[in-house]
């Protein structure tokens, strides 16, 4: 970086986590400051002293002690784009930064002109979310750091790897684009997951190799269809038994018409298990054509159907 900012030349660098913590924790007792609607760890905004849940917006001051245990010990845990961006000017306090996320875009033109002011080089170092990796062309740009390539790698969706993967492209892309030419640099904790390893060498036959075989082994798409019935209520114990009587019920169906090639993945908590203070469970049909199997099925109110879903959490 230092040797690009001596160049004068531009950098990027990319976190796909906003805030300036990722949750708040006492030291002392385990306890960590989360939601009280959606039950998720409140992230940490420096610039407002904030703790706000990213799911429904929901904002409390950062309290001095623990509300469990009355303690003073609060850590702050994990990083996001802000963190980035404080310890980024520390480092190079004669820097021009912008920071690009959902936070810093709340204007009408917030976009427009945090590209306008990039591309004219009314600021040398660039930090964001993954809106930065969208088909942009800085051509003074020849350095991008990748920070915490893991971070949407190990959630529980078969299309992770897949993610990981276009993101990883995507960003490394914003990198040489002139004739400077350009390097980018990535953090992980797995080097040796195929998804790193093909977005580091822009090779996209070795990583559809590594990623069609286990959708293959899994009976995932594009070897099966997936739908996903979502059930929501405010009591966590309702919706738990109403998804299980779902489950039965398409069981028996099932077995009693013969379908051999429908599976079922669940009944289990949503990944976001609670938001806005519903609770959510799910289940997922794998098979042929679920959406078919599922056409003259009652659903109550309280459930939601996503034939393909694109997003599993």
């Amino acid at each position: 970086m230092a040797q690009a900012l001596g160049a004068r030349e531009q950098i990027i660098l990319f976190l796909n986590r906003r805030g300036t913590a990722s949750f708040v924790q006492c030291r002392d007792c385990g306890f960590t400051m989360r939601c009280q609607r959606c039950e998720l760890s409140l992230t940490y905004h420096s610039d407002r002293e904030e703790l706000v849940c990213h799911q429904c917006n929901a904002r409390m001051i950062l309290p001095a002690q623990c509300p469990q245990c009355w303690s003073q010990r609060i850590r702050f845990m994990g990083i996001g784009t802000q963190k980035v961006a404080e310890v980024t000017g520390s480092y190079f306090p004669k820097a021009r930064l912008i920071r690009w996320d959902r936070d810093t875009t709340q204007g009408k033109y917030s976009h427009q002109e945090i590209v306008d002011r990039f591309s004219s080089h009314q600021a040398d170092i660039l930090v964001g979310t993954q809106m930065l990796a969208k088909g942009l062309d800085f051509p003074l740009v020849t350095l991008v750091g990748v920070v915490l390539a893991d971070v949407a790698l190990n959630l529980p969706d078969f299309r992770a790897g897949e993610r990981t993967f276009q993101l990883l492209s995507q960003v490394a892309g914003r990198a040489g684009r002139g004739e400077l030419g350009g390097k980018v640099v990535v953090q992980t904790y797995s080097p040796d997951h195929y998804a790193v390893q093909a977005a580091a060498e822009h090779n996209y036959e070795i990583f559809y190799q590594k990623e069609i075989g286990f959708r293959r082994e899994q009976n995932n798409p594009p070897f099966s269809h997936l739908t996903r019935l979502l059930y929501t209520h405010t009591n966590s114990e309702k919706c738990q038994r109403e998804t299980d009587r779902m489950h039965n019920l398409l069981r028996e169906k099932r077995d009693a018409l013969g379908v051999a090639d429908i599976s079922f993945v669940g009944p289990a908590p949503a990944f976001f298990q609670r938001v806005r203070g519903q609770f959510r469970w799910q289940l997922i049909l794998r098979g042929t054509d679920p959406a078919a199997f599922l056409a003259d099925v009652p659903l109550p109110q309280g459930w939601t159907v996503d034939v393909d879903p694109a997003s599993l959490l």
